[in-house]
């Protein structure tokens, strides 16, 4: 899927020429074999019901998946968080290693726990929106909802004195309807291209031997920082991301900030008297 259109702004995407594309075929057919007119159309409009699982294609508005696949770098990037049970010690461990990572932070869990999200940015992190509530079905919401939802958490991390440029959509799904949500906040949508399937720390086994397996640079990684379902499971986590650090050193893959992979900024320090950004969408 290598169409672009006219901008990077999402206002052309590939959607958009792939349809023009369908429509043309669809009326050049009609004439030749009208029953067949209507095959581009049912493909196109299979692609649209695949694509938003299929973040990495761009296929709705440009989403950034990795970084240069040219440099020896990669990106750690945690969601979900924060979370008193595990956020502490994981910034301790970071910081033994000199590591700064990008923390994608919920914003109901950013409420709760004011004094983490300070924590991660007085020790040098980024943060990014990963919306307010993390709802399931929140992409099939309408564009007001889904606003609303994306607008809670930059205003309630306003009050922190930042302004994330990066939203990651829960679990990595987009739709039609988030391109139009996002740029008039000034947001990009950055995913992941390494995961290691832990359902959010609920599967811990062999998370670091998922994750490293198939690891290149340019990599951005994806972990969570949410608590496991068991505190007893908590230290095994945090052993899990530590054998992370240590395999991607033992691959000399290096550790660099998120903003540093791709190039693009992931948030704004704001000044004083800087206004919350104002709900956008119908």
């Amino acid at each position: 899927m290598t169409l672009t259109g006219k901008d990077h702004s999402g206002r052309w995407s590939p959607a958009h020429g792939w349809a023009l594309a369908a429509l043309i075929c669809a009326g050049a057919v009609i004439f030749v074999a009208p029953p067949l007119a209507m095959l581009p159309l049912a493909v196109y409009a299979g692609i649209c019901c695949l694509a938003p699982f299929f973040p990495h294609w761009s296929w709705y508005l440009p989403v950034i998946s990795h970084g240069s696949r040219q440099s020896r770098a990669v990106a750690l990037t945690f969601d979900d968080g924060p979370d008193p049970a595990t956020t502490p010690a994981l910034l301790e461990l970071l910081h033994r290693h000199g590591i700064r990572a990008t923390f994608f932070l919920l914003g109901r869990r950013a409420a709760r726990h004011p004094d983490l999200v300070d924590a991660i940015l007085a020790a040098g992190h980024t943060v990014g929106n990963h919306s307010y509530s993390h709802a399931p079905w929140l992409m099939l919401r309408s564009s007001k909802r889904l606003s609303a939802d994306i607008v809670a958490t930059q205003r309630l991390l306003a009050g922190h004195g930042v302004r994330p440029r990066a939203f990651r959509p829960p679990v990595g799904i987009t739709n039609p309807l988030l391109g139009g949500v996002l740029r008039p906040l000034d947001l990009i949508v950055v995913n992941f291209s390494r995961r290691a399937y832990d359902l959010g720390n609920r599967r811990l086994a062999d998370l670091a031997t998922k994750l490293l397996r198939r690891v290149r640079p340019g990599d951005i990684l994806l972990l969570h920082d949410a608590a496991p379902p068991r505190p007893a499971e908590v230290p095994i986590w945090l052993a899990e991301v530590e054998r992370v650090l240590a395999g991607l050193a033992n691959r000399q893959l290096m550790v660099v900030p998120l903003e540093d992979l791709i190039d693009r900024k992931i948030m704004d320090r704001l000044g004083p008297g800087t206004t919350a950004p104002a709900e956008t969408g119908p």
